[in-house]
């Protein structure tokens, strides 16, 4: 995001959804204040352009290309940005006049977050087990054992993820929307217990993928059963999102909430899902496209408390 470093391509393991070539970087300065969550906003919306940030610290925000200086709110800011520096466009026309639940709008993009997250593992361990053992070209992943390693990493972060999206629902969201239709909560929680097997015998698969010889035969066909599952994972949760999606979330639009109790709602969401929105913050990010990254900060800084969105803005950027 904003590297001025033309990319090469990526291995499997590194695939992000806003890839691109980034070449001629002209320098932006942004003053304001360190601490200050504008500064922070601004910095991470610069960091999905092709341009070279020069911070400056200043009481009043601004940004300066060349001779041009523009000053004031964040949408004057992030509007300036978007037509200086069109690609990637981070503002979705029409936002603003969304009439769709606040929560609603949450939950959807996590769902596309942890969607691209497990397609991206699944693309990973077919490339492991078409490689059988073998190191990747890319010099970059390590040993086949440190690419275990951190395919594991990458797992055990999306289970987390997937497991908090899960108790916010079942604690914040399927409550609610029982409301409009009764019994609903007892059957998507089952639905959400029936896929926890599945979740758990990936993680054990690669805890004991790990430890096998590389290259052995029983390394190969365990490499061959890890994707086997996370195929299999993959489509039970492509199912699920997509019923939720249809025939769950726009149940909500019948419970009449207001602005302010959306926002509750939201903040209650935040509270459950802390791991997501602390040290797992920009792996969930990773996942959305940049407008919709964009997006997602926008819905959380408007329903967190100050000091819990300074702290979420500042990892984008740290």
């Amino acid at each position: 995001m904003g590297n001025c470093v033309a990319q090469s391509k990526k291995s499997a393991a590194e695939i992000v959804p806003h890839d691109s070539v980034k070449v001629v970087c002209p320098t932006v300065q942004l003053y304001g204040s360190p601490t200050s969550t504008l500064t922070a906003y601004i910095r991470f919306a610069l960091l999905h352009k092709a341009v070279s940030v020069r911070f400056v610290p200043s009481e009043t925000p601004a940004l300066q290309v060349g001779s041009e200086t523009v000053s004031g709110s964040r949408e004057t800011l992030l509007r300036y940005i978007d037509a200086r520096f069109p690609h990637p466009p981070l503002i979705m026309q029409g936002y603003h006049e969304e009439t769709t639940p606040l929560i609603v709008r949450v939950v959807g993009l996590q769902h596309k977050s942890m969607t691209w997250h497990i397609e991206r593992l699944v693309r990973w361990a077919e490339d492991l087990a078409a490689r059988g053992g073998k190191g990747s070209v890319d010099p970059s992943v390590g040993s086949p054992r440190m690419e275990m390693r951190k395919f594991g990493r990458s797992y055990s972060e999306l289970l987390e993820l997937m497991l908090e999206h899960a108790q916010m629902e079942e604690r914040v969201v399927f409550p609610i929307l029982d409301r409009a239709d009764r019994g609903l909560c007892k059957a998507a929680n089952e639905e959400h217990a029936r896929d926890l097997p599945i979740m758990n015998g990936v993680k054990e698969d690669i805890k004991s993928t790990g430890v096998l010889e590389s290259g052995s035969p029983i390394y190969q066909e365990a490499l061959f059963n890890l994707s086997t599952r996370l195929k299999s994972l993959q489509e039970r949760c492509k199912q699920h999102f997509v019923e939720e999606d249809r025939d769950l979330l726009p149940l909500m639009e019948a419970v009449e909430l207001s602005k302010e109790q959306q926002k509750r709602v939201v903040e209650q969401c935040l509270d459950v899902m802390q791991g997501t929105h602390s040290y797992l913050f920009n792996f969930l990010l990773e996942g959305l496209l940049p407008r919709e990254a964009m997006q997602y900060l926008d819905l959380i800084t408007s329903c967190g408390d100050k000091e819990q969105t300074a702290s979420v803005l500042r990892l984008t950027v740290d």
